[in-house]
């Protein structure tokens, strides 16, 4: 069936794509959310009408995306997080931790825009991630993993140590005197 886009429609296209699409597809999701319109000559002139209003909104995200891509490269995202002595971090730096850095600095990127090599970051290190912003334009933003200060406490021996260290009430009125 084709329609014309009537809304930005993830994975499928934009405002006044025309489009073909499974029919089921069309009418159990894109019209019920009036995502699309059926493709027929009052909505071809409807939209041949907002032709130029659909054609500056694209060239905006355009501008807006390669702003955002000068601004993004310049940043490098810093993270410390606990690792152990050989560098290999008790957890690892996903699409969602970068995500979250890059909104407590202004940036409101979606976790899915985000590709790490590999998936995640293991270790400690410098890293590069790419962020697809619109189209064709991503980004190369740098990723500095460091280690984070953290105190290595030797773990007890069990129910033995924990009474030997444990001073109990007898004892401490037995150094007393």
């Amino acid at each position: 069936m084709k329609v014309i886009l009537y809304t930005d429609v993830k994975h499928l296209g934009e405002m006044g794509d025309v489009k073909n699409v499974a029919n089921g597809y069309a009418r159990n999701f894109l019209f019920p959310h009036m995502y699309a319109v059926p493709y027929n000559e009052q909505t071809v002139a409807y939209f041949e009408a907002r032709k130029d209003e659909i054609v500056a909104r694209k060239e905006q995200k355009r501008k807006d995306a390669a702003s955002l891509k000068e601004k993004l490269e310049t940043l490098t995202v810093s993270l410390k997080m606990p690792a152990a002595a050989n560098g290999k971090l008790f957890g690892s730096v996903s699409a969602l931790t970068v995500s979250e850095y890059l909104a407590k600095n202004g940036f409101d990127i979606e976790r899915k825009r985000i590709e790490i090599p590999g998936v995640t970051i293991k270790s400690v290190g410098n890293y590069h991630c790419t962020i697809h912003l619109y189209e064709s334009a991503n980004a190369e933003v740098k990723i500095s993993v460091e280690a984070e200060a953290t105190e290595q406490v030797a773990p007890k021996a069990g129910k033995k140590a924990a009474k030997e260290e444990a001073p109990t009430e007898a004892a401490k009125e037995a150094d007393a005197e």
